[in-house]
């Protein structure tokens, strides 16, 4: 199914145009997905993409009928769609691009070039980018999860000493995704921990993160956004007031500043580009 446009989608789509955007696959299809939508991001000061996500598409009877649907797709719309596909098997790869639409065919695009300057041939098996052949990082990374969930929002200061980053900061900042992120895609063991109206009057860390400096890594945000977003979460409250989250944005950034502690402001950045900064970050300090 395609995503549906929401009232502030359309609002905010206000003078550009919307088109289909298909990611197709025998296999999860997130390899499309990933391609696809960092290429489409140079180009929404036009447009406006609803995102279609096909995977396991691995026989010639469902390839059919997703070529079947693009036609559809292009009897309806004035533009064609956008389709990107990662297929291994290039019987169903010709069969889908066989379809009405802007064809991009990741694997096909990129293996052959790659296969002529490595001297070798591809293994075309299908799950590789996003399986679990490799066994002992996919286990780290289950590890990592458990880590993080345990340790979300400083339910327990306890094992901190295996933790890889320990994120802090306000509520609602973002540190519980980030954890996840990072944990799922990196298998970093990531704890996090909210920092309190006390820790704020005191400006100093608290004692269970002392031990810990140089894992630290602070969140914040433009105090404009943090309130949107707590006015969300809890109406009319004095947790969402501007004055509270203005004082506790000024209180916690302060208080960073004060321990040596790096943070970065995620009001404009996406969970993959906070969590890359970090990583770069986080690795030049503690290889100092």
């Amino acid at each position: 199914m395609l995503n549906s446009p929401t009232q502030e989608d359309t609002t905010a789509a206000a003078g550009r145009v919307w088109r289909n955007v298909y990611y197709i696959s025998d296999g999860t299809a997130i390899t499309a997905q990933t391609v696809g939508r960092s290429l489409l991001t140079q180009f929404e000061r036009r447009y406006r993409f609803r995102d279609a996500l096909i995977p396991f598409v691995d026989s010639e009877e469902k390839a059919r009928k997703v070529a079947e649907r693009l036609a559809d797709d292009q009897s309806r719309h004035e533009l064609p769609s956008i389709v990107f596909s990662t297929f291994v098997s290039e019987t169903l790869d010709r069969i889908v691009r066989a379809a009405p639409g802007v064809h991009v065919a990741v694997f096909h695009e990129f293996i052959p070039r790659l296969e002529h300057e490595l001297g070798m041939s591809a293994e075309h098996t299908r799950g590789l980018a996003h399986g679990a052949s490799d066994f002992a990082h996919y286990t780290r990374r289950i590890d990592a999860i458990n880590y993080a969930l345990l340790h979300d929002d400083g339910m327990t200061t306890e094992g901190y000493s295996k933790s890889e980053i320990i994120l802090i900061g306000i509520s609602r900042v973002g540190k519980t995704p980030t954890s996840l992120y990072l944990a799922l895609q990196h298998g970093i063991f990531v704890a996090n921990y909210p920092l309190s109206s006390e820790d704020l009057a005191a400006q100093t860390l608290p004692s269970a993160l002392r031990p810990h400096r140089r894992k630290i890594f602070g969140l914040t945000i433009q105090p404009e956004r943090l309130q949107v977003i707590r006015q969300t979460r809890r109406p009319d409250s004095h947790y969402a007031s501007p004055r509270q989250v203005q004082d506790e944005v000024d209180a916690a950034e302060g208080l960073m500043r004060l321990s040596g502690v790096p943070f970065l402001d995620t009001t404009k950045r996406s969970i993959e580009e906070i969590a890359s900064t970090i990583l770069q970050r986080h690795s030049s300090i503690t290889a100092e």
